[in-house]
């Protein structure tokens, strides 16, 4: 990818981050970000601290390191109603900025009234021209079969975090915060699908569905999936890299065997997408796997992307708009008032 196509890309998701302001950096917590609550008020309690809608970048500590994440508060925001939440990860080699513009998550939120937090990973990634970050899903290769280097951050204990991090500050509902990511970032909101199942009230891998082994999730998770069949990346077919051997479908019958539903999944065929649907879980589980016919490494729905893009990634499609589908099913799928442990 060349330099002029990387800016291009930058103008792109800069409509998308228009009004990013750093408040904090270095050793900042979040608590020297945003203002700081009264003395009366529990410091882990962000509700009734007033806050401007539109984005933000912070810097949190996690782990004894300095993290970034923007944080998007949605028009109408009320710092006295608890506001549900949705964490929304990066892909490879890219970060929290552009992953703001690719999937085009704010004006859904905006819509809906939902915090959007786009945290940014710290293994440095370059592809192509192209500079960004890596996640650390334990277990797994980084992009390419890159080797994972040593002491590596623990990015699993960092999103977990997150949710009860951004709550010092926001107005957060704890039983509706929701988890998606696109490809390497679909691959760690699968991992965490199986070990932050008490913190993630359902979640959604855009083109990165696996179920990790082992999976010791505490309850039958919610669980809806976006995947093209023309991803050249991460092929809908599977036999690509170490961490995508197995199919996409075969990675949704692995989840309805988890999640225990109705072995038989029912299929719904739309314009240019079908559903498969597998029903009759335990719990609360739910398994939904939206193929979108002859997209590529996209987010469908997403925003447009340049021609030098598409080139790499595959055609785009909006024959499903993945982040109200999503957000549809996130409504449906609250955190359960009583948490099953598995067995």
């Amino acid at each position: 990818m060349s330099s002029s196509v990387r800016r291009r890309v930058l103008r792109w998701c800069g409509t998308a981050a228009a009004g990013v302001v750093l408040l904090s950096s270095g050793g900042a917590g979040i608590s020297d970000a945003v203002a700081k609550p009264a003395p009366d008020r529990p410091s882990a309690d962000g509700c009734g601290i007033a806050v401007p809608s539109g984005s933000t970048t912070l810097t949190v500590q996690s782990g004894g390191l300095a993290r970034t994440v923007i944080v998007h508060v949605p028009a109408g925001y009320h710092d006295w109603r608890r506001t549900p939440l949705v964490v929304n990860l990066h892909g490879s080699g890219t970060t929290a900025q552009l992953q703001q513009g690719f999937s085009g998550m704010d004006p859904t939120a905006d819509q809906n009234g939902f915090l959007v937090a786009y945290p940014q990973g710290l293994i440095p990634q370059q592809i192509g021209t192209l500079s960004g970050y890596d996640w650390y899903t334990p277990g797994d290769l980084l992009y390419g079969g890159a080797p994972v280097p040593a002491n590596p951050p623990d990015d699993a204990a960092f999103i977990t975090a997150l949710p009860t991090l951004l709550a010092q500050s926001y107005c957060v509902d704890p039983s509706r915060v929701f988890l998606t990511g696109f490809s390497d970032g679909g691959r760690l909101t699968s991992y965490l699908a199986c070990h932050a199942s008490r913190v993630f009230a359902a979640d959604a891998p855009v083109a990165g569905l696996r179920l990790p082994s082992p999976c010791p999730a505490g309850r039958p998770v919610p669980m809806i999936s976006f995947h093209g069949t023309a991803d050249p990346v991460d092929p809908y077919q599977g036999h690509s890299e170490q961490y995508w051997t197995y199919s996409v479908p075969q990675a949704a019958q692995y989840w309805a065997e988890q999640d225990r539903c109705f072995p038989v999944p029912r299929t719904t065929e739309g314009s240019g997408y079908s559903l498969t649907s597998y029903v009759l879980c335990a719990g609360q589980g739910d398994v939904q796997l939206y193929t979108v016919d002859g997209e590529g490494h996209e987010w469908p729905g997403g925003p447009p992307l340049p021609p030098e893009l598409t080139s790499v990634l595959g055609p785009q499609s909006d024959a499903v708009d993945a982040n109200s589908v999503m957000w549809t099913f996130f409504v449906h799928h609250p955190m359960p008032r009583i948490v099953l442990t598995r067995h």
